[in-house]
């Protein structure tokens, strides 16, 4: 059973209330506590030792992702983020000057974004060191978006570049929270969610929320120079990234399947497609836009590339697959 199987069998029975407008299934919980024009959002990640990052890794850049991660989500719902809990577990030899960095790496990234660490817990982990954060936010009530309104003809969009995180990125990635409040006032997004575990996969949840298929268009899918740079280095290259460098079929697998991009996957009406392109390139000239393909009825998933149109068979990162 994978994490995706047991998701799907522990919450249909999960109990809820009237003040739920969301519940599992997105990338924040959404509950209304009696605001007038903004509802609560509700997140909670953890980040584990030998899964999501390494004893040798500088642990202010662990830190960073165990926050980082859970402000993504809050991105992909347009919200702001806003209180943190901090929960940790450590094994009875940790070294104190590495967690003492590991909440600094925290904290920076919390002033970043004006998130205040509330509390937390600290516990022992007899193996190895978990962080987990719970974090709030608020979103309005006319401006938040859920993976589920995706329809066909729309077009399909992901910011920045895709594949190769391992070499860093998984890291040091930055939230797209102003991105996606821009989006929200300016622009009519149908559904959107964040890149946590490969564009193949991670796709197919928008797909199945939204009773839907797409086609992607292999071409516009933005390969990044770091999906290169791991492919060359498998194959046993080595030198400067040529951008014609034929390793376009493996460096498109890393960009569909390798995971922990945290960039925004959404999309909208096709007849906005080029204004966006042309307002975005305005307002966030150093990061990428791409249009990679277009929402179908049914609910297929395939890929166009010079060979035609097949099935896309590859998925992203799951847990205990």
């Amino acid at each position: 059973m994978n994490e995706f199987e047991l998701i799907e069998r522990l919450t249909p029975g999960l109990p809820t209330n009237p003040s739920v407008i969301v519940g599992s299934g997105h990338d924040c919980a959404v509950v209304d506590v009696g605001l007038a024009d903004r509802f609560l959002l509700l997140k909670t990640d953890a980040i584990v030792e030998g899964v999501h990052f390494t004893r040798e890794t500088e642990p202010e850049r662990v830190g960073r992702k165990a926050l980082a991660r859970c402000l993504s989500d809050v991105a992909a719902m347009a919200g702001l983020p806003a209180h943190a809990l901090i929960t940790i577990g450590l094994p009875r030899d940790f070294d104190v000057t590495f967690i003492e960095r590991l909440y600094a790496g925290i904290g920076k990234l919390a002033v970043q974004h004006g998130v205040a660490i509330v509390g937390g817990e600290t516990t022992t982990s007899p193996e190895r060191i978990f962080i987990s954060v719970a974090l709030t936010g608020s979103v309005s009530k006319n401006r938040y978006t859920l993976r589920s309104g995706a329809k066909p003809g729309d077009a399909i969009f992901v910011t920045g570049h895709l594949g190769g995180s391992i070499l860093g990125k998984h890291l040091d990635f930055e939230p797209r929270l102003a991105e996606a409040r821009w989006l929200m006032e300016h622009f009519a997004i149908h559904a959107m969610m964040d890149l946590s575990d490969g564009l193949a996969g991670d796709l197919r949840h928008l797909l199945k929320a939204g009773k839907v298929g797409a086609e992607l268009l292999a071409i516009a899918i933005p390969v990044s120079r770091a999906a290169k740079q791991k492919v060359r280095s498998a194959l046993g290259g080595d030198g400067a990234i040529d951008a014609e460098l034929d390793l376009s079929r493996p460096a498109l697998l890393a960009a569909l399947t390798d995971g922990e991009d945290f960039e925004l996957l959404f999309t909208l009406a096709s007849r906005d497609a080029v204004p966006l392109l042309d307002a975005w390139k305005k307002q966030f000239p150093k990061l990428k836009l791409s249009c990679i393909g277009k929402i179908t009825a049914g609910n297929a998933l395939t890929i166009r590339d010079q060979q035609g149109v097949r099935p896309l068979t590859v998925h992203g990162y799951t847990h205990f697959a």
